[in-house]
C-alpha cells in the first residue's frame, strides 16, 4: 500500500507561491511573525514545539492517489488486490495463531508431562524413603533383639556361674565333711587298735610262760612224727628197691610200662593236635573270619532255626536292596552274572577292590554278591591282624587254608584292608606286619578257582603296589546324589514308618501330609550324607514317634529330625582334620570313572 500513499510517485514540482518573498509561509507554512517568534525561543522548546506539529502533506498525496486511482481503469483489479493481499494477511494472522494456541497446548501436555514425572520421581523417592526407613527400623529391631539376646546370654551366664560357684562350694563342704569323718574314723580306728594291743600286750605278758611250754610241747611232737615217718618211709622204700633189684622180671615190666606211658601221652597229644586242626578246618572257623555263612558245628548248634533257613535261602539279586546310578547298574550286573557263572564252569576269580567312604554299601553288596553267586562268603578285619603280633602269619594261612576247604567257593571280604597291606617303601610298619603282608601276598600271588578275594578300603592310596597288582577290578562307592538320596529316603520311610504304621504297631500313628512332596524336600537338606547316615535318620523317626505323648508322626517331627541329622553331619565335618576334609571332599565331588557307582544299603 505504499504507492496508495503517494511515496513512489514523484513529486511535482511545486511552483513559488506568491508572496514568498514578503510576508508569504515557508515551505512549513510558518507565517514571517511565527518564524520571528520562534528564533525567540531556546532550542530545547523549538523540538518540544516540533513534537506536537502535524505533516498534512501525507494525507495530501494520500488523496490525490485515491483520486488518481479512482480515474485509473485498473482500479477495481487493485481493489481486488489490496483484498486479497488483506485476506492472504488475515488467514497467515489465523494460521500464527492457531499455531501459537497449538504451542500452547503442546506446552500445556509438556507440562502435564513434567509435573507427572516430577510425581513418579516424588513416590519414588518417597517409596526409597520408606523403604530405607522400614530397613533402619528392621536393623535397629534386629539389633535390639540381638541386645535382649545377649542380655539374657549374659544373664543365663551369669546365674550359671552363680550355680556352678554354689555346687563348688556344696562339693567342697561335703568333701570336707567326707574327709573330717573319715579322719574321725581313722582316729578312732587307731585308738582302737591301739588298746586292743595293749591289752593283748598285757595279756601276753601275763601267759607267757605258758605260751612256751605250748611252743616246745608242739615242737617235740612234730620232730618226733617227722623221725618216725622218715624211718617208715625209708624201710619200705629199702625193702622195694631190694626185692626189685633182686628180681629181674619186676624190672623188665617196670621198665616197659614207663615207656608206653610215655608213648601214649605222646601220641594223645599228637592226635588231639591232628583232630583240633581238622575241625578247625572243616566245620569251625579260623581267627580273623568275624562273620562266614559256611557250616560252622558250633554255631549250628547255638542257632539251628537261623541254620536251616540259610540252609533253604535261594540266590537273591545282587542289586536288591542296592540304590545305585542307574546308568551304572547293567555294569554291576554283568559282574554279578560273571562271578556266577565263574562258579558253575569252576573258572579263576577276579579280586575286586571297593574303595569310597564309609557307610556307602561296600559290605553289604559283596554279601549280596556271594549271595547272587551261591558262594560262601567270610569277613575280616585288616585292623585284627596287627594285634596277634607273630602269630598273624599264622592265622592269615589258616585262612586261606579254610577257604580252600570249601566245595561251593569262598568270596573273602577284607573290610579296612589298608590296616595291614599298607606299602613297605614308604610306612613305617613293624617287622610282624611287615611278615604278615608278605604271608598274604605270597597267598595272593596266582588266580584262585577256590575263593575270590574283595578288599574294601576308605583310603586306597595307601595299598602295597604288589597289592595293587593283584587287583583284576576297582570300584568306587561315592555318596549317594540327590536322586539316590530321595530314592533312599523314600525306601526308608516306607521301610520304618509306612509299614509300621499300616501293621497296627502301638503307639505308632502317622499324620495325613504328601509324603513324596516331604522326601524331595529332605533330600535337599541331605547332601553330602551317606547312606548310613540316612537309614539312621530312619530309624530317629521311629524314636520321635516312640518319644510323643500320643504316638503320632506328623511332617513338621519328620522335617525336624531330618534337619538335627544334617546339622550333626556338619558338625562331624567340622571335626575332621584338614587332610581329612581334603579327602572327603575329594571322594565326594570327584566325577565317577567308567567302573564307579554309587550304592547304599536299604
Amino acid at each position: 500500500m505504499s504507492w496508495l500513499l503517494g511515496r513512489n510517485r514523484q513529486q511535482p514540482q511545486q511552483e513559488p507561491a506568491a508572496g514568498m518573498d514578503g510576508g508569504g509561509a515557508d515551505p512549513e507554512g510558518r507565517t514571517a511573525g511565527e518564524r520571528s517568534g520562534d528564533s525567540q525561543l531556546s532550542r530545547a522548546e523549538r523540538k518540544a514545539m516540533e513534537a506536537y506539529r502535524f505533516d498534512s502533506s501525507a494525507l495530501e498525496r494520500a488523496a490525490d492517489a485515491a483520486k488518481t486511482l479512482e480515474r485509473s481503469k485498473h482500479a477495481r483489479e487493485a481493489l481486488e488486490l489490496s483484498k486479497m493481499q488483506e485476506a492472504t494477511r488475515q488467514s497467515e494472522y489465523n494460521t500464527k495463531v492457531k499455531e501459537y494456541e497449538a504451542h500452547i497446548e503442546q506446552a500445556k501436555v509438556e507440562q502435564k508431562r513434567i509435573d507427572h514425572e516430577e510425581r513418579r520421581k516424588t513416590l519414588i523417592e518417597e517409596t526409597k524413603q520408606q523403604q530405607q526407613r522400614a530397613q533402619y527400623q528392621d536393623q535397629l529391631s534386629r539389633q535390639r533383639y540381638e541386645d535382649q539376646l545377649k542380655q539374657q546370654q549374659r544373664v543365663q551366664d551369669e546365674n550359671l556361674r552363680k550355680q556352678e560357684e554354689s555346687v563348688q562350694r556344696q562339693e567342697a563342704m561335703r568333701r570336707q565333711t567326707i574327709e573330717h569323718e573319715i579322719e574321725m574314723k581313722e582316729k578312732n580306728r587307731l585308738k582302737l587298735l591301739e588298746h586292743e594291743l595293749r591289752a593283748k600286750a598285757r595279756v601276753d605278758r601275763e601267759n607267757r610262760d605258758i605260751n612256751l611250754e605250748k611252743i616246745r610241747t608242739k615242737a617235740q611232737e612234730h620232730r618226733t612224727t617227722v623221725l618216725e615217718g622218715i624211718k617208715t618211709a625209708g624201710s619200705v622204700i629199702g625193702a622195694g628197691a631190694e626185692a626189685m633189684l633182686t628180681d629181674w622180671d619186676k624190672v623188665l615190666t617196670a621198665a616197659g610200662g614207663l615207656s608206653l606211658l610215655a608213648l601214649g601221652v605222646y601220641s594223645a597229644k599228637g592226635a588231639t593236635g591232628v583232630v583240633s586242626r581238622y575241625v578247625e578246618a572243616r566245620i569251625g572257623k579260623p581267627t580273623l573270619v568275624g562273620e562266614t555263612s559256611r557250616f560252622a558245628f558250633l554255631d549250628a548248634l547255638k542257632h539251628p532255626v537261623n541254620y536251616f533257613k540259610r540252609l533253604r535261602a535261594k540266590p537273591a539279586d545282587a542289586l536288591q536292596g542296592v540304590v545305585l546310578n542307574p546308568k551304572l547298574e547293567e555294569r554291576l550286573r554283568d559282574i554279578a552274572i560273571a562271578t556266577k557263572n565263574t562258579r558253575i564252569n569252576r573258572g579263576m576269580y577276579r579280586n575286586v577292590l571297593m574303595h569310597g567312604p564309609p557307610g556307602t554299601g561296600k559290605t553289604m553288596f559283596a554279601k549280596k554278591l556271594a549271595e547272587h553267586s551261591g558262594m560262601d562268603f567270610a569277613i575280616m578285619t585288616g585292623g585284627d591282624v596287627a594285634p596277634m603280633g607273630k602269630e598273624g602269619v599264622t592265622a592269615i594261612h589258616k585262612v586261606f587254608d579254610w577257604s580252600h576247604t570249601t566245595r561251593r567257593g569262598l568270596l573273602l571280604f577284607v573290610d579296612e584292608a589298608d590296616a595291614f597291606l599298607r606299602k613297605r617303601s614308604s610306612e613305617k610298619i613293624s617287622e610282624d606286619l611287615r611278615a604278615a603282608l608278605n604271608a598274604f601276598l605270597y597267598r595272593t600271588s596266582e588266580q584262585n578257582p577256590k575263593f575270590m578275594l574283595v578288599l574294601a578300603s576308605n583310603t586306597p592310596e595307601q595299598f602295597d603296589y604288589a597289592i595293587n597288582d593283584r587287583l583284576d577290578e576297582m570300584v568306587e562307592f561315592t555318596l549317594p546324589g540327590l536322586e539316590e538320596r530321595e530314592r533312599l529316603l523314600r525306601l526308608y520311610f516306607d521301610k520304618y514308618v509306612l509299614q509300621p504304621a499300616s501293621a497296627g504297631a502301638k503307639r505308632f500313628k502317622l499324620d495325613t501330609f504328601d509324603y513324596g512332596k516331604t522326601c524331595s524336600k529332605m533330600a535337599a537338606l541331605c547332601e553330602g550324607m551317606s547312606g548310613r547316615e540316612i537309614s539312621k535318620l530312619g530309624v530317629s523317626w521311629q524314636a520321635a514317634v516312640y518319644a510323643s505323648e500320643d504316638g503320632l508322626l506328623t511332617e513338621k517331627m519328620v522335617l525336624d529330625r531330618c534337619h538335627s541329622a544334617a546339622q550333626q553331619h556338619k558338625q562331624k565335618m567340622a571335626w575332621l582334620s584338614d587332610q581329612e576334609r581334603a579327602d572327603h571332599k575329594s571322594i565326594s565331588g570327584a566325577a565317577a570313572p567308567p567302573l564307579t557307582f554309587t550304592a547304599n544299603k536299604l
